[in-house]
């Protein structure tokens, strides 16, 4: 403990700490983690790495993990969740969307599909070239993307013609460089081109092979129920969101992420999907990002 005499000295330059740590403690959160890694657009939406999968953490057997998650808008504000799906439990937005699927209104079906869930997947990465952010080559993090790519990592493991050879995305001897080539097609994020270079070794050198391995992120905690809100918590804030009605407000005004992303290039998506709405799964979900610091601001 000072004494009083510390205190009288400090008086002088009190109002100057104060001042400081109150900026510090009202400046905006930083939401973003450190861990994650993207591939950076230009103003045309264009953009371009190179990245190298990477095999199961030590104590884990899948190198990536699946994650669902719901962003839609309704009058209470933004309701961006991940789903208790993703842990094979009920949540209450998928409950919900089944009963406005079946209950025989085109205009319920589309309710239900503007708040349908979203997968995505996790994996860890190696950054074998970044153009636009050169200071993340050589490092290891973990990389979330949507359906597409994940397609064409199955189409590597298991390719349509005889005359080419399965690989292994995620080995270190026996993969294969990604390569992520973005473009805006009439609006929207493509990732149409990008595609796996030929077989071949990450390294040569094991002890580096071993450092990289050693560095990488364990998945299946992002995954532990303990990371997710109960299924009471994600109730009471789905209605809150939606004002207390199942309906919430008409569709053709509310809005999900995807759908403020896509007036922003001036162009809406169509919501007239035949399948159904919680087999139904979009691409990749780069907007996501930014409005989960939107409903939490």
């Amino acid at each position: 403990m000072g004494s009083f005499g510390d205190l009288k000295k400090k008086s002088k330059s009190g109002i100057e700490d104060l001042i400081k740590k109150m900026e510090d403690q009202t400046k905006a959160k930083d939401y973003k983690d450190d861990r994650f890694w993207r591939p950076e657009q230009d103003k045309s939406g264009n953009g371009f790495a190179i990245i190298r999968f990477l095999p199961p953490v030590d104590g884990e057997d899948v190198p990536w993990v699946k994650m669902y998650n719901h962003a839609f808008q309704g009058p209470g504000g933004w309701y961006i969740e991940n789903s208790l799906t993703s842990i094979g439990q009920k949540d209450p937005v998928g409950e919900l969307n089944n009963q406005l699927w079946n209950s025989g209104l085109e205009s319920d079906k589309d309710l239900a599909r503007i708040r349908k869930r979203k997968l995505t997947y996790i994996a860890n990465i190696y950054v074998v070239s970044d153009p636009a952010n050169p200071q993340n080559e050589g490092k290891v993090f973990l990389y979330k993307f949507g359906t597409k790519i994940f397609e064409k990592i199955q189409e590597a493991m298991k390719p349509e013609f005889n005359d080419e050879e399965p690989i292994n995305p995620f080995d270190f001897w026996k993969g294969a460089n990604f390569r992520i080539k973005i473009r805006k097609v009439g609006g929207f994020t493509n990732y149409d081109k990008s595609e796996f270079d030929s077989q071949s070794v990450l390294s040569d050198d094991d002890a580096k092979l071993e450092k990289i391995w050693k560095s990488q992120h364990a998945l299946l905690p992002l995954v532990d129920a303990s990371n997710f809100k109960t299924y009471e918590e994600l109730k009471s804030r789905m209605y809150e969101v939606l004002g207390g009605d199942v309906r919430g407000t008409a569709p053709s005004s509310q809005k999900t992420a995807e759908d403020v992303a896509d007036e922003l290039t001036e162009k809406k998506p169509s919501l007239k999907s035949k399948k159904p709405v919680e087999d139904d799964v979009d691409e990749e979900s780069d907007a996501l990002s930014y409005f989960q610091k939107l409903a939490e601001d």
